[in-house]
């Protein structure tokens, strides 16, 4: 590991601006260290957030919740309120990582973790995320966990989180605080930017900008889902995962929202199956109709073919299951 120097924040704007000067937070480290370890980032000067003020879960005025960007994943996903009303919230984060990951994880660091594409993990191979220019190992290589959706010729990797998926079905918003002391509120889908020829710009963040905040709107109703395939059934990151809020009412949909993982560089949302779903009566023919919008421009890469069926499989199976009529 490279030498850095090190500045522990006492407030958001001193760390935002320590950032805008080329400096980089941490909070938890549980993604930072592995990739200063292995040099994927040298980053010479860090910012410990973790002594400000951003650790309490509250409720909105409108019923909604207010998580700050230091709440760990296990207090998130423990929290009776979360349980209750956002029970999709907490059944993705338990699905990530390991118990002893998720006590130091942080919500803000949860969304902004990297990707877990081995070529960018490995300097000695050509990465356009890491190195611009340099090429794109996992096209034609070892592409198993890769993206079947919303890839570019320049990277086809995918955007690791769980939490991000449920956060983005549930309809997150993400509060910013700039260096000038000024805030900002972006749509999670809108923190996100797809690879294009710019892998390497991962958000729409502006240097120096803090996640302080995540805003959930006020509880959905309906079924609440999140159903995640991957190799094995713990530390082990999507191959494929279905964020979904549904509910029914006289034999018909009346609410539907969908987030998808394990496909795609970003928490992968189509509106148009949302739209398709409504007022529709469950039918298997309607799990196929919304497979075919989600998977319309879908493209393996060879080692990640499997993944386009099994994407239309969970879909439906996860539409079965917040459709039928008895009790869970």
């Amino acid at each position: 590991m490279r030498p850095f120097d090190y500045t522990r924040a006492q407030d958001g704007v001193e760390a935002a601006k320590a950032a805008g000067q080329g400096a980089t937070f941490i909070a938890g480290g549980t993604n930072l260290l592995d990739l200063m370890k292995l040099e994927v980032m040298t980053p010479d000067h860090l910012v410990d957030i973790t002594h400000l003020n951003l650790r309490e879960i509250t409720q909105t005025e409108d019923g909604g919740l207010r998580i700050g960007a230091l709440v760990t994943n296990s207090d998130l996903a423990a929290d009776m309120s979360v349980r209750r009303d956002w029970p999709l919230l907490s059944k993705a984060l338990l699905s990530g990582a390991t118990g002893q990951l998720r006590n130091k994880a942080t919500t803000g660091g949860n969304l902004l973790q990297r990707t877990r594409c081995y070529y960018f993990y490995d300097p000695d191979m050509p990465c356009n995320k890491r190195e611009t220019g340099s090429g794109c190992a996992a096209q034609g290589g070892i592409n198993r966990l890769h993206a079947i959706l919303g890839a570019s010729d320049d990277c086809i990797a995918t955007h690791p989180s769980d939490m991000a998926v449920a956060m983005r079905a549930l309809g997150a918003d993400v509060e910013l605080l700039a260096e000038d002391g000024s805030t900002r509120s972006l749509a999670l889908g809108d923190l996100y930017r797809l690879p294009g020829d710019t892998p390497d710009i991962e958000t729409n963040l502006k240097p120096g900008e803090l996640i302080t905040h995540v805003v959930l709107p006020a509880p959905l109703r309906g079924r609440q889902i999140y159903r995640k395939v991957r190799d094995r059934a713990s530390y082990a990151f999507a191959l494929v995962s279905v964020a979904a809020v549904i509910d029914v009412e006289d034999g018909k949909i009346s609410q539907a929202k969908l987030a998808f993982g394990g496909v795609a560089p970003l928490p992968w949302r189509v509106t148009e199956i949302e739209d398709l779903l409504m007022g529709k009566a469950p039918s298997p023919d309607l799990w196929e109709k919304a497979a075919d919008l989600l998977l319309r421009e879908a493209k393996g890469q060879g080692s990640n073919d499997f993944k386009i069926p099994l994407a239309r499989r969970t879909l439906a199976a996860v539409l079965n299951e917040a459709t039928r009529g008895d009790d869970q």
